[in-house]
């Protein structure tokens, strides 16, 4: 025979390839030349499609998780909408407990400075515990502030409807938060109003000072709750116009860049 071995013509069958037409290395030459459509390139995009579709489902599978645990943290039923919810129910049962025997009995007082107390420790911990773990939800918007508002009106009206404090002093509290709740929304289309250190100072001031008052105490206690009314009063009085003056300073600008984003686009 006069055939030429395959270690001679430069390699086995296996790794050069045979063609079609038995010519060695035919088979190969598309792929070599990377011409479109060859073995190689399709295998290649075959392969990056399968990764890109890998990593896709994995981002996928992820957000859907993320998305998942999202939607379960933003339960209402969660650890500080409870709080919420407690701090409403806590409303007439301090009515209660403050109006009960007559108003003026120090048990009863002391029962009702216990719901009191509780409502304001609840206060404090609620929406630190929706921001902290992304608990917020809409329900809890709405009714964190109602549940504020509502034990420290009922604490502030029954002092006064038991001549413990002067409607005036309920007046001007009251009248400010109901104030700076509607202005906040009259401005929110320029933005919102942050809480000021001066707004949490005023907060803790009168959730004391009406505490005391709600106590039946006498002697140097009775003229120490005066003054930090006093002080409350104040800082009510003085945040408010704070307030105020945010607000102002807010909408001027927000109408100022709205006006200026106008003008770039009839320009």
């Amino acid at each position: 025979m006069t055939g030429v071995p395959a270690s001679a013509a430069g390699g086995s069958s296996g790794a050069r390839g045979t063609g079609p037409r038995g010519a060695p290395g035919a088979a190969r030459e598309p792929a070599e030349r990377g011409t479109p459509g060859c073995g190689v390139e399709r295998g290649a995009t075959e392969r990056g499609t399968a990764e890109r579709g890998a990593t896709e489902g994995g981002a996928a599978g992820r957000g859907g998780k993320i998305a998942a645990a999202a939607v379960n943290q933003a339960s209402v039923w969660n650890v500080a909408n409870l709080l919420t919810m407690l701090r409403l129910l806590l409303v007439p049962a301090f009515v209660a407990l403050m109006l009960g025997n007559g108003g003026y009995d120090p048990a009863w007082r002391s029962f009702a400075w216990a719901a009191f107390a509780v409502a304001m420790i609840t206060d404090l911990f609620d929406g630190h515990l929706a921001r902290t773990y992304n608990l917020v939800t809409d329900f809890g918007k709405i009714a964190d502030p109602i549940a504020d508002k509502a034990i420290m009106g009922a604490a502030l009206v029954c002092l006064s409807a038991l001549g413990d404090l002067p409607w005036w002093v309920t007046a001007v509290i009251l009248g400010r938060e109901l104030g700076i709740t509607v202005l906040r929304f009259v401005v929110i289309r320029y933005g919102v109003i942050p809480a000021s250190r001066g707004g949490k100072l005023k907060t803790l001031t009168q959730g004391i000072a009406v505490g005391m008052y709600v106590l039946a105490l006498t002697g140097p206690l009775a003229t120490l709750r005066f003054w930090v009314m006093a002080a409350a009063v104040v800082l009510t009085v003085a945040t408010g116009l704070d307030y105020v003056k945010q607000a102002i300073v807010l909408r001027r600008r927000g109408i100022a860049e709205r006006r200026a984003a106008l003008k770039e686009r009839e320009a």
